[in-house]
């Protein structure tokens, strides 16, 4: 599996700007009362546009493309409780066979598009041999290598030819099968690319400005840089669908809107900006304002964890190649400094961080090989380091972080934490694609130690650690920024993911966890929350405990 790029990647470097527990209620709440159907939801959101074309779009299910696209299967969110599969286009959440390399989902009856045209099992296999046409790269890419090995298929565009590995014998069974025994097989099929586009459609580029909607809203409008507007799917049959009430009449996004300047509108809370909600993290320049506004305070949803935030150690580069130095780094980083950075103060500040797999995972173990204080141990650092051959500590090394928002300055945390302990650290901070160019795509790139995030893609520990540290995601756009390197770990990766049963696959990527950090390619730093500001008229502002997003789908407008 190769992910090019990941909106959940892209997104947690964003995360660290929320202040973590940003207010007092229970982290992982909900706000806004009673709604009913009707009115108009506005969204807010500082990105010049939303790709709503699903070969293209890494959204999660609870995100932007739901509006206007269905999936095979979709997610049950709620509050306090696990994230749970449940079926959306499919009747079940499919069925698998062969020992996990076949799969097989059945069509709801009478599902059809905003055309008034049936979807249809063929529609589901089109819009997959869309997402390999390199024109449509981009999306989140789960199913590409599982469904051709190698990546050798190139879409149907260019010769008209089939991806052989999903059939489809009749217009509601549609069948994978996989190169490999694949458990998570029915989280993947909640991705983007299994949203159906009618077979033939969608060859022009631009087709995710104007695309047939399988789920409950339309794209009547769409300028880039400026706004997407959408008015009800008259064929979208809300009886075949449990995890959208589709409230609002009308939902319209306003792109391009500076951070600070939605945080003021929605703090100032005033007509329109009443039914607003804001999808931009809350801005931490204002939380301390939003605090002290009790309106404001009460209309802030923060999570109840986020993405795991780290500090990657380049394994392939000098010392670092020794084990036991980097062992010293887990003692040597003040993560209680490095919360003060994300949130101002530690009261506000999300919890250390200690395991790879992120809170909200069914199957996530709790625990920490290398007990310290919040603020480390730098004198068992030193320990360890004179152990290793390194008794006057380290120096020399590059610290590469993003440029933009607070990234620098939680590098600079790090940076004095890791000083404390001997270890001397340069400070390199990039733009975003000159960051994503040197970390993720240079075959040898001039870093140590590089200041990242991860929240996964699907509720599996799976996406957790496969992305970070199988070998295969080491460079050309992967995630494996510690280019870690463990032939055992990559055969018990794809061991696990072949298990079918869930709570086997559990202890699995428990067990692999453990054994990662045994090997200390990264310092997990904190488990950062998102916070969210809303307008008083938005209500069923909802975060579960996975994704640590809102879950735009349960939006309304309190009448």
């Amino acid at each position: 599996m190769k992910r090019r790029h990941s909106l959940a990647g892209i997104a947690a470097v964003a995360v660290l700007l929320a202040a973590c527990g940003a207010n007092d209620k229970p982290a992982g709440g909900q706000a806004g009362g009673d709604v009913k159907k009707g009115g108009t939801l506005y969204l807010l959101s500082d990105s010049p546009t939303q790709q709503y074309d699903p070969a293209r779009s890494s959204s999660l299910v609870v995100t932007g493309l739901q509006f206007v696209h269905r999936r095979l299967t979709s997610w049950k969110v709620a509050p306090g409780q696990d994230t749970t599969i449940v079926p959306d286009l499919a009747t079940d959440t499919g069925k698998p066979s062969d020992g996990g390399k076949t799969w097989t989902f059945t069509l709801k009856d009478n599902q059809k598009y905003s055309d008034g045209s049936t979807i249809k099992s063929a529609d589901i296999k089109w819009g997959l041999e869309r997402s390999y046409a390199p024109a449509f790269a981009g999306g989140l890419a789960y199913h590409k290598d599982l469904l051709s090995p190698g990546l050798t298929y190139k879409g149907p565009f260019e010769g008209g030819q089939e991806l052989s590995t999903i059939e489809t014998p009749d217009d509601k069974t549609i069948i994978f099968k996989l190169a490999r025994p694949y458990g998570d097989w029915n989280w993947v099929a909640s991705t983007p690319a299994f949203a159906p586009v009618p077979k033939g459609k969608g060859a022009e580029a631009n087709y995710g400005e104007h695309p047939i909607a399988s789920g409950p809203y339309q794209i009547d409008k769409f300028e880039r840089g400026k706004t997407a507007e959408f008015s009800r799917n008259p064929h979208w049959d809300g009886k075949t669908d449990e995890t959208r009430p589709a409230n609002p009449d009308k939902v319209i996004w306003q792109f391009s809107q500076q951070t600070n300047v939605i945080s003021k509108r929605l703090i100032d809370d005033t007509g329109e900006d009443k039914n607003a909600f804001g999808i931009s993290f809350a801005s931490p320049a204002q939380l301390a304002q939003i605090q002290s506004n009790q309106s404001a305070k009460s209309r802030l949803v923060t999570s109840e964890s986020g993405a795991l935030a780290y500090l990657a150690l380049n394994t392939l580069r000098g010392k670092l190649t020794d084990v036991n130095v980097r062992k010293a780094f887990q003692y040597a980083v003040n993560k209680a400094a490095y919360q003060v950075a994300s949130a101002g103060n530690a009261q506000l500040a999300c919890d250390a961080a200690t395991t790879l797999v992120t809170p909200g995972i069914a199957g996530r173990e709790q625990f920490d090989l290398y007990p310290s204080k919040p603020e480390g141990d730098p004198a068992k650092a030193k320990e360890l380091l004179a152990a290793a051959g390194n008794p006057n500590g380290l120096e020399g090394l590059v610290l590469v972080t993003r440029a933009e928002n607070n990234w620098p300055k939680l590098a600079e945390s790090v940076q004095s934490s890791l000083a404390a302990s001997g270890i001397k650290a340069t400070i390199k901070p990039m733009d975003e694609e000159t960051f994503t160019a040197e970390v993720q795509n240079k075959p040898n790139p001039d870093y140590d130690l590089a200041l990242v995030s991860w929240q996964p893609d699907i509720p599996s520990a799976n996406a957790n650690i496969q992305p970070l540290f199988q070998s295969t995601e080491i460079g050309g756009g992967g995630y494996n920024t510690a280019r870690y390197n463990n032939a055992d770990v990559d055969r018990l990766i794809t061991e696990a993911q072949a298990t079918v049963d869930q709570k086997e696959a559990a202890k699995k990527w428990a067990e692999l966890d453990k054994k990662i950090l045994a090997d200390s390619p990264v310092v997990p730093l904190i488990y950062t929350r998102n916070s969210y500001l809303h307008g008083s008229k938005v209500g069923n502002v909802q975060i579960g405990r996975f994704p640590a997003y809102a879950d735009y789908r349960q939006f309304g407008i309190i009448q």
